[in-house]
């Protein structure tokens, strides 16, 4: 009988919250191909499953992803790194940033490299106050990877971001929430219970609204002004013939809670 403790990922379930951990706690969570698969699999499952309207993602032990295992690097059927970011860093980012449901990072110790940005690609960043984020690139030659170049620059301006990316300097939770790069930071043993509630909120809100205003807030990055106001109206139009609007409005005129169930 296998172990499931010694899986690379482990998925729990609270009631419409289903909480993913990176579980390698003696490499600070650090990124292998069987982990790389391991969570693009819940990921998916997580998608596919309707029960489930909110993910958290967050690590085991006293990390929560130090990037890449360089180790690994040396094995000789690793994949080139070039190919190594096409092949899962990029499907994995992209994942994330398309989940039909919000994700929320609960960053409870050091995020480096592309374990950095792979929390920060999540809808929301809550960090424990002993938490960092780094991004450790250009220490070995590199540049930002898992979404980080398209990253930085919108979460805390391009000057913040070079400043970031090209010194590789650690940035406590703190920092982090004061620069913008995060939501939120709380004290070490009220991160799990604090994101929890947070997920528990989201997850009783109409999802499809929520993932369409990631989409547009995403888009609108590269849109003018009138674009992004069309694609306000696009989205708008398609969410008013929606169950989850039309209970929204109904409960708030008669007072009561609403009750939401798109998905």
């Amino acid at each position: 009988m296998s172990d499931a403790s010694a899986a690379p990922v482990l998925v729990s379930d609270a009631g419409a919250v289903r909480t993913i951990t990176l579980n390698r706690p003696q490499a600070l969570n650090s990124f292998t191909l069987p982990m790389h698969h391991a969570l693009r699999a819940v990921l998916q499952e997580a998608a596919a499953t309707a029960s489930v309207r909110c993910v958290v993602l967050t690590g085991a032990g006293r990390g929560f992803c130090a990037g890449q295992d360089l180790a690994e690097l040396t094995d000789k059927h690793s994949p080139p790194v070039g190919d190594l970011v096409v092949e899962y860093y990029k499907p994995l980012a992209l994942q994330v940033s398309r989940m039909p449901v919000p994700v929320i990072a609960a960053v409870n110790g050091v995020a480096a490299g592309a374990g950095a940005n792979l929390a920060l690609g999540c809808d929301m960043v809550v960090a424990a106050e002993s938490a960092a984020f780094i991004q450790a690139f250009s220490k070995i030659g590199l540049v930002p990877d898992c979404g980080g170049t398209w990253l930085l620059p919108r979460l805390v301006g391009r000057a913040n971001a070079m400043g970031l990316a090209m010194t590789g300097q650690k940035l406590s939770a703190t920092q982090a929430k004061s620069m913008g790069l995060i939501w939120q930071c709380v004290p070490d043993a009220e991160l799990m219970p604090t994101v929890l509630a947070l997920a528990a909120q989201l997850a009783a809100m109409p999802l499809k609204a929520l993932v369409a205003t990631r989409q547009a807030m995403d888009a609108a990055q590269d849109m003018n002004l009138e674009a992004a106001l069309s694609e306000e109206g696009r989205l708008q139009a398609g969410l008013a013939l929606a169950h989850d609007c039309s209970e929204g409005m109904a409960a708030f005129l008669a007072k009561r809670a609403p009750v939401f169930t798109d998905r």
